[in-house]
């Protein structure tokens, strides 16, 4: 069977856009493959830098994190459209100002003895400055009853003290607080999970089944990464990598509840 140009087309649509075809076992898989390449060769392009994996980077690039979240929430709210604002655009788009950005940084390192994250954390800031103003909050109600189910978490993490790594508590939390928004935003205010295996779960079990389903998983992934991965630099990427996920579909979930107008 021939392809014409508009079934293409079509197609390509379909896999750039979820949010009009919604996510399906295979696009779902795609993303999945996608993903883990660019992981990899992320990791790869910032060993070639010589920029080194600690919590220097993680806080940098923290921003960068908010700022693709309220760019999210506002292509749902239809203040900016276009496939760089959804996923899986939106990924490849904060990616590439945050790679522009760390190379620039890098540069006034070597040229002007300036740290790179100090410029990148900076650069990060301000974008989420002039982007913030841009969303109007109304559901104040709803920001507090995340944060009622969320802060437990953190007390719960400190007091394991000693019994488990700073870096997998922070991952941890930052997917709690994901788990947590999303739960809040299903079962008090209506909101919809797109994603097949959560919506299959919370659909089977309830919205505020998806945080102990979350900490589960979680914990079994940072478990299975202290046990098989023997290079403590991957170990923290890898770490960095799963927290950001967490902490970008938290963030815009959690922005997304508190509504726009």
């Amino acid at each position: 069977m021939q392809l014409d140009s508009i079934t293409i087309l079509n197609n390509f649509d379909y896999f750039l856009w979820p949010k009009k075809s919604g996510y399906t076992p295979i696009n779902t898989l795609l993303y999945g493959l996608i993903l883990i390449i660019a992981i990899y060769a992320i990791y790869k392009i910032l060993k070639k830098l010589r920029v080194k994996i600690d919590a220097r980077l993680a806080v940098a690039v923290a921003p960068f994190v908010v700022w693709g979240a309220a760019l999210r929430v506002m292509q749902d709210a239809g203040v900016v459209a276009g496939y760089l604002f959804v996923t899986p655009g939106i990924y490849v788009f904060v990616f590439a100002v945050v790679l522009a950005v760390l190379l620039a940084a890098i540069f006034l390192e070597r040229k002007k003895n300036i740290p790179y994250f100090k410029t990148l954390f900076l650069a990060g800031v301000l974008l989420v400055a002039f982007t913030l103003p841009n969303l109007h909050f109304v559901n104040l109600d709803g920001a507090l009853l995340v944060l009622a189910f969320f802060l437990p978490w953190p007390i719960i993490l400190f007091l394991l003290k000693k019994k488990w790594s700073a870096e997998n508590k922070v991952v941890l939390a930052m997917h709690m607080f994901d788990a947590s928004a999303t739960a809040v935003s299903m079962q008090f205010f209506g909101y919809g999970e797109q994603h097949i295996v959560p919506t299959y779960l919370i659909n089977l079990l309830g919205p505020l089944s998806f945080i102990p389903i979350k900490l589960i998983a979680i914990v079994a992934v940072l478990l299975l990464i202290d046990k098989f991965s023997d290079d403590k630099e991957f170990n923290l990427y890898l770490k960095l990598c799963i927290g950001i996920l967490g902490a970008a579909t938290g963030t815009r979930d959690f922005i997304g509840l508190l509504g726009l107008v």
